[in-house]
């Protein structure tokens, strides 16, 4: 069956969702997805506790999905019994009329974590690298270990403190990459690199070098975006997510935005599951919010701009962010303040090798900030040598992805 021959109406299943039904079985079918959930998962041993003690480190939006949302997921439970698959082609059509896209260049998927993954499953291999910064998100970099991709570390330029992308360093670093992964906003220093950068980058990067920009954070800072680079038909794939400002982690919606060649590419890898209604119908909600991206961009702005003065007036550097995490330099080892927060029932973020004294802090409330403040205070005031988190229990410590050197 030819893409192109799908049906467009009464079936609701479009060249776009041809790609997610009917791309076949595969060998990587498989493998697990990694999550920020994942990732913290193994930093920490009580993750799965979200009520026990104050939660700042897996970068989550502690306003959840915003009113609209909430209603919509509760309008559309009572038709939990069928397929609406429709529903995700006008989602994908709202944000492409948005944006001022393509539909055909937008695929729907259960959070950004998947289409990040097949990426890039679909465009690296032994002779082609995967690219990244470091520190950065560790998730593309265990698809490529998955797929025996190399992985190539470029550290981030620290011009002025900025801890932005190297972007010329990253060109530099491969002669035939097959992804330069770009997190803009980064994870997890928060910092964005800047506009001049990124088109820099997509102007310069070899010929069938795939630039993947995950903008899970974008909706956080000022910076300009890089959907324009996919309507410009540049091999450019940008993913977006409604973990974060959205406050959808635990709902999951997010968007490889793509020319449809990279995105049929991708699809064939996975994505064939519908999507989950109450998730489409909450991201559709909050794309048709007008205010929501400008009120919580604001109010998550504050709550980090106070923390960091604080940390700032008591002698602690931070990284200058513009997202919803920063990482904060305790000048001694990170993981012994991490856990001597533990045992306050304060989490911190992870540990990145690249940086061993620094701690990723995600902005929560003002409350859950001020706990913060008191708890550091108290932690840093004494010894936290030698003290270590407790071990994960069970097959949980022995998870591969704990981290990557």
């Amino acid at each position: 069956m030819n893409p192109s021959d799908c049906p467009q109406s009464s079936s609701g299943l479009s060249r776009r969702s041809f790609f997610r039904y009917a791309a076949g079985a595969s060998a990587l079918a498989s493998l697990p997805i990694l999550t920020e959930a994942h990732l913290a998962l193994a930093a920490r041993p009580h993750f799965a506790d979200p009520n026990k003690g104050i939660h700042i480190d897996a970068n989550e939006n502690p306003l959840g999905p915003s009113e609209a949302a909430r209603q919509a997921m509760i309008d559309i439970v009572p038709r939990g019994g069928r397929y609406l698959f429709p529903m995700e082609d006008e989602l994908a059509q709202i944000f492409a009329k948005q944006e001022g896209l393509s539909p055909e260049s937008v695929m729907p998927y259960a959070g950004s974590s998947e289409p990040l993954h097949y990426t890039v499953l679909a465009f690296t291999s032994k002779d082609k690298p995967l690219v990244v910064a470091d520190p950065g998100y560790e998730a593309p970099m265990w698809a490529a270990q998955v797929s025996g991709a190399p992985v190539v570390k470029v550290p981030l330029a620290d011009a002025k403190g900025a801890a932005a992308h190297d972007i010329k360093a990253m060109l530099a670093a491969s002669s035939n990459p097959g992804v330069i992964y770009i997190c803009n906003p980064n994870n997890p220093t928060g910092t964005c690199t800047p506009r001049k950068d990124i088109e820099y980058a997509v102007a310069h990067a070899p010929k069938d070098t795939i630039v993947l920009i995950d903008e899970a954070y974008i909706h956080l800072c000022d910076e300009p975006r890089s959907l324009d680079f996919v309507k410009e038909g540049k091999n450019v794939i940008v993913l977006r997510t409604f973990s974060k400002l959205y406050g959808m982690a635990g709902i999951r919606m997010g968007f490889a935005v793509g020319r449809p060649d990279l995105l049929a590419k991708i699809g064939t890898l996975g994505g064939m599951n519908s999507l989950p209604i109450t998730a489409v119908a909450a991201a559709k909600a909050s794309l048709l919010d007008a205010d929501l991206v400008t009120t919580r961009q604001k109010m998550i702005g504050d709550v980090r701009t106070q923390t960091i003065a604080w940390l700032k007036s008591e002698g602690y550097a931070t990284t200058p962010s513009e997202s919803n995490c920063f990482m904060l330099d305790v000048r001694r080892p990170g993981k012994e303040v991490q856990a001597a927060l533990a045992a306050k029932d304060m989490y911190v973020g992870r540990i990145w090798p690249a940086w061993p004294n620094s701690l990723r802090i995600t902005v929560g409330t003002t409350d859950e900030m001020v706990a913060f403040r008191k708890s550091f205070t108290e932690v840093m005031s004494g010894s936290t040598a030698g003290l270590e988190l407790p071990k994960l229990p069970g097959r949980l410590a022995e998870r591969p992805f704990t981290h990557m050197s």
